[in-house]
């Protein structure tokens, strides 16, 4: 459908992206305990706002590129696979933190600022813009008629697991910060099951394209 394959893949991939600790992350949770859940939900809310931009970007500018050059897209491939290889063993090499060890001591401000913050944080981070330019075109095939829809599908699919996850976290945390603050073992395995799978994606790419 739509040019769009191995989905499974493409929502598990989400699944353990969305779930694993950040900055994103540590800022929900710092607004969370700072003004409650209705803190943290906007700034979730704010950050899917952020990533929806670079999903609509990406849709775009990926679309035009495999119009105009078929080598193009397959440069962008590789520096993706290239990209998520590098991420993966960033992650797999890392030491894990707990969250809230990663989210400073803010100052007070209103829901909408928080909002804001979060959306502007995204959309002004070079690093999210990459990511989905290397991320989405694993799951699209090159001869598919509707690519700027297929990408689009895929980023909602993307940012609406995300936003559900935020959301559910703040609201845990809300509850259980205690909890969260002594979390590392939990980071730690979701940094190696994102990591391995990462380096999978750049290698299952590599391997295809070299064909």
């Amino acid at each position: 459908m739509l040019g769009i394959h191995e989905l499974w893949l493409f929502v598990l991939s989400g699944l353990l992206l969305n779930i694993t600790p950040g900055p994103d992350t540590a800022y929900i949770l710092g607004r969370t305990i700072q003004l409650g859940w209705r803190g943290g939900a906007a700034a979730a809310i704010g950050i899917s706002c952020g990533c929806l931009v670079h999903v609509l970007g990406a849709a775009i500018g990926l679309s035009a590129l495999l119009m105009a050059s078929s080598t193009a897209f397959l440069v962008v491939k590789l520096i993706g696979a290239a990209y998520l290889v590098l991420t993966g063993l960033q992650m797999l090499l890392s030491r894990a933190k707990p969250i809230v060890e990663l989210a400073g001591p803010g100052v007070e401000t209103s829901i909408s600022r928080v909002f804001w913050q979060g959306a502007l944080t995204n959309v002004l981070n070079p690093k999210v813009a990459l990511f989905f330019l290397a991320f989405l075109p694993q799951f699209v095939a090159a001869d598919s008629p509707h690519k700027t829809l297929a990408f689009l599908t895929l980023g909602l699919i993307f940012i609406t697991g995300g936003t559900l996850w935020c959301l559910g976290l703040a609201a845990f945390a809300a509850r259980a910060a205690g909890r969260i603050r002594q979390s590392a073992g939990v980071v730690a395995w979701i940094n190696r099951s994102l990591g391995a799978l990462f380096i999978y994606l750049g290698i299952r790419v590599a391997m295809l394209e070299a064909r």
